[in-house]
């Protein structure tokens, strides 16, 4: 690999990561996580007299203020009285004005999904008959324009932030403790929080008008933030901020004391070097790991002048174990909390299984930033790292089996995921979500596929880790040279170092180059970076996009509602036990679907002439949603007749109908019968 190669792929790199996030965020307002399942009126019915309220069915709870729902009439101008209400379920109504004259009236709505998303639409009717309207239902979008660009983009570099902060940081914990100290590794991690931070200060900023006008000009509305601030969504941002101080100073610990220590340790190691007459007396082995400076301290009083040393060492080697077991537990904490302000406010907190999502959405998040991070730390390792201070091919090799295990997590959490999130195969190629995770599913597969062909570069680097050595020495010995004298003019001693710089530079890349077997690791692992900075985008777009199971059900909820028409009759038999008991109930549900809906109950006896029974009530009960039983007690209107008006379905489904029929003071029965409504 030539000199120059190493810096245009890091280039490009970036440039296909700020394009590809750009892409996707201005994708995002296609994407919204409730569907409009219903409403009443209808969209684009005819009614004959002004109806007193709307009333509109979501496919999941949503959150409303005072100006999520509109109707507007022809000329524009707002008919709605006060704001929406919540009529129980999904289902949300708006009172109107009384005596509205006949015309075509827009109903409009802009809400949040339980999952923090934008939802934006509109739909007409018409009083009495059809007429020109000067509202137009185009663009009535959520999350668009330069704001949904923006945000978008906010929530790709959050979550290549948190990648790189956690997963740079557990590779220098756990796989290479002396990077900790190479200025590259510092600066990934940092900039990792940087980005973090600043990505989720400008989420916080971007939010209120994300989800409500879309104006540039409320990014700095404080009324505006003061409002998100009391969402979830907003409580989710603080709480990551809050977690990104205390991010700030497991760094500044990591990348401060952690590395003294290991400075520290590093030279008392050396120092022992410089005395092989005391280790020849003591036979015992360099203070190069913590196990052997406790071993030494144990026989200190029989090594001679070299015991102070030895005890030292170990002193500072059992220093380091207690910091890096307190940064590692305290890291984790950390992570898992950063991890907890996306679970607790985006797919994972609403749907099926929430309780279970969540614990399961956060161990899926610190796989990816443990295996991803770890590789662009392992990068920066490879193509950063001094010359003095290569990686060591054992260092590559703890990160080969951390990243192993992390997929391990990534695969099984991923597999639930998927399943809670498509609910069907027919979802998995059916719906924009199932193909974004066919795409993404392929991406995994073709970074472990890389994966697999770093662990052979790697082995072979543990084969050839000697003569790699002697190139290093060889390399630093050829490279010492004469101190110069400063000139005194201070450009030209500038242009001097400058020229120095660039010819260290070039020795640092010729000693790294001159390993085939490294060389070829670094191939492979820029290979696997760049799949996944691809792999990002998709997984950024995905969280976008409304789940297979959600879209597969607002779409049935709609075409079941678009296909009824006409009333609902039932018949069901009923026998009170008692004399005179027996007889059929006949229900009638006009027009049967979701909102206001006209009920007829003919009670007839065996011989089909009606029965004059003393009372009859009904309920409704939607068992799939928990909603219910919703009792109707209808009005007498003939022998036989029961009648109620403006009956309430809140949402469409497979309702229970419970009829009770009493014929005496003790005599009753309740019978039941299941149909679809809606």
């Amino acid at each position: 690999m030539t000199p120059t190669i190493a810096p245009r792929l890091r280039t490009l790199l970036l440039l296909f990561l700020a394009v590809t996030g750009a892409l996707l965020a201005g994708a995002a307002p296609a994407s919204a996580h409730a569907a409009l399942t219903g409403s009443n009126p209808t969209q684009g019915s005819v009614v004959d007299k002004a109806p007193e309220q709307v009333s509109l069915t979501f496919s999941e709870q949503v959150s409303l203020n005072d100006d999520s729902l509109q109707v507007l009439d022809p000329k524009g101008g707002r008919v709605d009285a006060g704001g929406a209400s919540d009529l129980g379920g999904d289902t949300y109504g708006l009172k109107l004005r009384p005596g509205l004259p006949d015309g075509t009236y827009t109903v409009t709505y802009q809400v949040v999904s339980a999952d923090s998303h934008p939802v934006a639409g509109a739909f007409t009717f018409s009083i009495g008959a059809p007429s020109g309207t000067s509202v137009a239902l185009s663009g009535q979008t959520a999350g668009g324009g330069v704001i949904g660009f923006l945000y978008g983009a906010g929530r790709y570099f959050s979550y290549a932030g948190f990648i790189v902060l956690v997963g740079g940081a557990a590779f220098v914990l756990a796989c290479w403790q002396r990077g900790a100290g190479i200025r590259p590794l510092q600066r990934l991690v940092v900039g990792g929080w940087l980005t973090l931070t600043a990505a989720t200060l400008a989420l916080l900023l971007l939010r209120g008008s994300y989800v409500g006008s879309g104006k540039v000009g409320d990014i700095f509305d404080l009324n505006l933030l003061g409002e998100v601030l009391q969402t979830k969504s907003g409580a989710a941002l603080v709480s990551r901020l809050l977690l990104l101080a205390a991010a700030a100073l497991f760094i500044a610990v990591l990348f401060g004391a952690y590395a003294r220590r290991d400075e520290d340790e590093r030279e008392a190691g050396s120092t022992e070097d410089e005395n092989p007459e005391t280790d020849a007396e003591s036979g015992a082995p360099e203070a190069g790991t913590a196990k052997a400076g406790v071993a030494k301290a144990e026989v200190t009083a029989s090594q001679g002048p070299g015991a102070e040393d030895d005890s030292e060492a170990a002193h500072l080697a059992a220093e380091k174990n207690d910091l890096t077991f307190g940064l590692a537990v305290g890291g984790a904490v950390v992570a898992a909390g950063l991890a907890a302000t996306w679970a607790m406010a985006e797919h994972a907190s609403t749907g099926l299984q929430p309780g279970i999502a969540m614990p399961v959405d956060v161990l899926h998040l610190l796989a990816v930033a443990t295996w991803l991070g770890g590789l662009a730390a392992l990068v920066v390792a490879l193509f950063r790292a001094p010359a003095d201070t290569p990686i060591e091919a054992s260092a590559v090799r703890r990160f080969s089996r951390l990243a192993f295990g992390s997929v391990l997590v990534l695969v099984g959490t991923g597999i639930y995921q998927s399943w809670r999130q498509l609910g069907s195969w027919s979802a998995l190629t059916g719906t924009s979500y199932g193909r974004l995770l066919l795409v993404k599913i392929g991406l995994v597969a073709v970074i472990v596929g890389i994966a697999w062909i770093s662990r052979r570069w790697t082995g072979r680097l543990a084969e050839t880790a000697a003569p790699e050595a002697a190139v290093v020495v060889v390399e630093q010995r050829s490279a010492v040279r004469t101190p110069a004298t400063v000139p005194a003019d201070s450009r030209r001693a500038a242009q001097l170092a400058r020229q120095q710089a660039a010819l260290d530079s070039t020795r640092d890349k010729r000693v790294r180059d001159a390993d085939p077997h490294r060389s070829g690791l670094r191939r492979s692992v820029l290979a696997e970076a760049g799949v996944a900075v691809v792999l990002l985008a998709v997984t950024t777009a995905l969280t976008a996009t409304e789940p297979g199971r959600t879209a597969e059900a607002a779409r049935q909820a709609t075409a079941a509602a678009s296909q009824r028409s006409g009333p609902l009759s039932l018949k069901m038999p009923f026998d009170t036990g008692g004399e005179d008991g027996k007889g059929t109930v006949e229900v009638t549900l006009d027009p049967a679907r979701v909102g206001g809906n006209q009920m007829h109950v003919f009670v007839l006896r065996p011989n089909g002439k009606a029965f004059d029974v003393p009372e009859v009530k009904v309920a409704f009960t939607l068992t799939a949603k928990n909603v219910g039983p919703l009792p109707v007690t209808p009005d007498r209107v003939a022998t036989g007749h029961w009648a109620a008006s403006g009956v309430q379905i809140p949402m469409a489904g497979q309702w229970k109908i419970a009829v009770t029929v009493r014929t005496s003071d003790i005599d009753q029965a309740t019978v039941y019968k299941n149909a679809q409504i809606g």
